[in-house]
């Protein structure tokens, strides 16, 4: 039988190789999406809940999912009980599970919109400092041309603010960005380490859920027998935390870093289209400016990071 000439076999690669990245952009932007309706998810749960109890249920219900979804993926969870004796798991799942509890509080105080959108803005700036004092990632023009372009679109964002926006609860939404930062860091040490990309948040949602424990048996639960309630906890549990950390996870490894933090810009984008679209929420003139100048900062970030000019790199979400 004649062999496949070369001009064929080249093509089809390319072609596979396209189909492949193209899978892997899908997953992304799906994982996004999943990411950013967290905050309406939670606005349009049933009454009795608390930020705190959702988050908790949110960060539990994920560990379990990811877990069994370590060995299906090809993974193992053999060595993950050895992974909490390191310092790093544990700054991953502190981190985790703080984020839930200031993200929640932070949208329930301010709205989805300022919520997210002062989260995931702020969460870069923090994150190169952070990598600048613990891996000694120097920051470079890039970042701080595309920080400065953050922090710009945050200023105007908070000044013009939302309707019942409130000093508290912007705090707490950049308590969220914190999180997200020693999260980013302590996760990059571990993946330097050999550590697998769904063992992280697995081991850290895990972790972090049993922290918690404590806390949730203080918070009122009643609402998780009412068929809302039920449905609430598993879409958090099993579609913003689970599957889409799964298919952020399929795309980064296919994709490079700044293409990834570029799609990532789907999630504050979706979680500010359904504060306003579905809850109501309404922006100022000034906000919406502010927005515009923060999706450009973390795009101008998502470029530059793909140059290999960025730093740190994305991980999977909370």
């Amino acid at each position: 039988m004649a062999s496949t000439p070369a001009p064929v076999r080249e093509a089809a690669a390319g072609a596979g190789a396209s189909a492949g990245s193209a899978v892997a952009v899908g997953s992304v932007l799906a994982a996004a999406a999943l990411f950013g309706t967290a905050g309406t998810a939670q606005a349009l749960g049933p009454a009795g809940t608390t930020p705190v109890a959702v988050g908790i249920v949110r960060i539990g219900v994920g560990a379990l999912v990811l877990l069994l979804a370590i060995p299906l993926l090809g993974g193992s969870l053999r060595g993950l009980l050895g992974r909490y004796r390191t310092p790093a798991m544990w700054v991953t799942a502190l981190a985790a599970g703080s984020y839930q509890l200031c993200f929640f509080a932070a949208v329930d105080r301010v709205g989805v919109a300022l919520g997210t959108l002062v989260a995931v803005g702020a969460a870069p700036i923090l994150a190169g400092l952070l990598a600048w004092a613990v891996l000694r990632h120097r920051p470079t023009v890039g970042w701080l041309l595309a920080t400065a372009v953050c922090l710009s679109g945050l200023a105007l964002l908070t000044a013009g603010g939302i309707t019942g926006g409130n000093a508290l609860g912007l705090l707490l939404a950049l308590g969220s960005a914190a999180c997200i930062a020693a999260y980013n860091v302590a996760a990059k040490v571990q993946l330097d380490r050999g550590v697998g990309a769904l063992e992280v948040p697995a081991g850290s949602f895990l972790l972090g859920s049993l922290v918690l424990l404590p806390v949730l048996a203080v918070q009122p639960l009643g609402w998780v027998a009412s068929p809302s309630g039920a449905i609430l906890a598993l879409y958090l549990g099993v579609a913003t935390m689970g599957v889409a950390n799964v298919l952020l996870t399929r795309g980064m490894r296919t994709l490079r870093s700044g293409p990834v933090t570029t799609l990532m810009l789907g999630d504050p984008a979706v979680a500010t289209l359904l504060g306003v679209v579905v809850l109501g929420e309404r922006l100022s003139l000034e906000a919406g400016i502010g927005v515009a100048v923060i999706f450009a900062g973390l795009a101008l970030q998502g470029v530059l990071a793909s140059r290999g000019r960025a730093e740190p790199e994305p991980l999977p979400g909370l």
